[in-house]
């Protein structure tokens, strides 16, 4: 299929707002939405996707993976947004507020591309519970800091923290990396995924080729015992996969841009499996390669077969914005979730 492109269509998410979704979906008060998988070998699994970023539009890749996951798959998919309590709008400067976390209580999965929030303990307490279950986590981009400024029962979330036995926060002790800096040149260097020999039969990897981003690699100081580096990333000389790599340190050694491990909450927790990419802005989800590594992350996560070669083409347009920060007068009025179910609409229950 043709690769989407990236652009600033705003018009589109207005068109797919007042047109192209279904009476009954639009009617919807819920401040999240959810893709009912039909068949598949999903059928009966759960996954709920946490969006939550102010830079790289976790709000727009997030629903596009849901939806290849559930038309493709059969699994039903959640996708929950930061949502500005009083206007009911998607709004990713809010930081505090992510509602629907209920849903990780029947889940088999979570995906979190969330950036420094600072969630209220009832919010945070379905992470908590969802994670000492041990079930399966993929972490996109800025999960590796997803939380910041936690004052309650969670504090220990907090990127860079130095609770006992959970030093580095929710990035380090369950993804096994937390913030540590921009090693490629933001929004100048992009990256090239290089697959160690070594791993190149791990079934993470099934059918994944080709990979290339805008996103800049971050550096990455140490993983954990028993973590399996899947991707390295070449830092290139420019925003274009043709750009001839950087010479020097940047990449001598590359740093690790995919990896999985085994983690455990806490002492009584279950042990669970988690998967961890430096890669994820919306944006980056134009390359088919990211798309299938994340899907099948998804496959391991919930300790099922992946697919030989996954099924990651994209249900209905897809055109992301390109990274960056934005205020929130920058996003476009009646920013609701609702509007990222076009194309997917047949995946979309009737109403609440």
């Amino acid at each position: 299929m043709k690769e989407p492109s990236i652009g600033n269509r705003s018009w589109l998410w207005a068109l797919a707002a007042v047109i192209l979704v279904p009476a009954s979906a639009a009617l919807a008060a819920d401040p999240w939405i959810t893709f009912e998988g039909k068949d598949g070998p999903g059928k009966g699994k759960s996954i709920v996707f946490v969006s939550g970023d102010e830079e790289y539009r976790s709000e727009e890749g997030l629903p596009m993976l849901a939806k290849i996951l559930a038309k493709h798959y059969g699994f039903k998919c959640t996708v929950l947004f930061e949502i500005d309590p009083k206007t009911g709008d998607i709004s990713p400067n809010q930081h505090d507020n992510i509602p629907g976390l209920e849903a990780l209580d029947s889940a088999d999965l979570m995906v979190i591309l969330t950036r420094f929030r600072s969630l209220p303990d009832e919010q945070m307490k379905h992470i908590d519970d969802f994670l000492n279950a041990g079930k399966g986590v993929v972490g996109l981009r800025t999960a590796t800091h997803a939380f910041a400024g936690l004052k309650g029962t969670y504090a220990r979330y907090n990127n860079g923290g130095n609770a006992d036995g959970w030093q580095g926060g929710f990035g380090k002790h369950i993804l096994g990396e937390q913030w540590v800096n921009h090693w490629g040149s933001h929004k100048k260097e992009s990256t090239r995924g290089i697959i160690p020999d070594d791993v190149k039969d791990n079934p993470i990897l099934r059918g994944v080729s080709d990979l290339w981003v805008s996103t800049d690699v971050y550096e990455v100081k140490k993983l954990p015992e028993g973590t399996t580096v899947l991707v390295q990333g070449q830092v290139l000389t420019g925003m274009d996969p043709k750009d001839p790599p950087v010479q020097g340190k940047k990449n001598d050694p590359m740093m690790p841009i995919a990896w999985s491990r085994n983690y455990k909450a806490s002492d009584t927790g279950k042990e669970g499996r988690a998967f961890c990419t430096t890669m994820g802005a919306s944006s980056d989800f134009t390359n088919e390669g990211l798309r299938r590594l994340v899907v099948n992350a998804c496959f391991w996560g919930a300790s099922m077969e992946v697919p030989a070669k996954a099924d990651v083409d994209i249900v209905g347009a897809y055109e992301p914005h390109m990274y960056g920060f934005r205020k929130d007068e920058e996003y476009p009025k009646d920013f609701k979730p609702q509007q990222f179910i076009a194309g997917g609409e047949d995946l979309a229950p009737a109403g609440k």
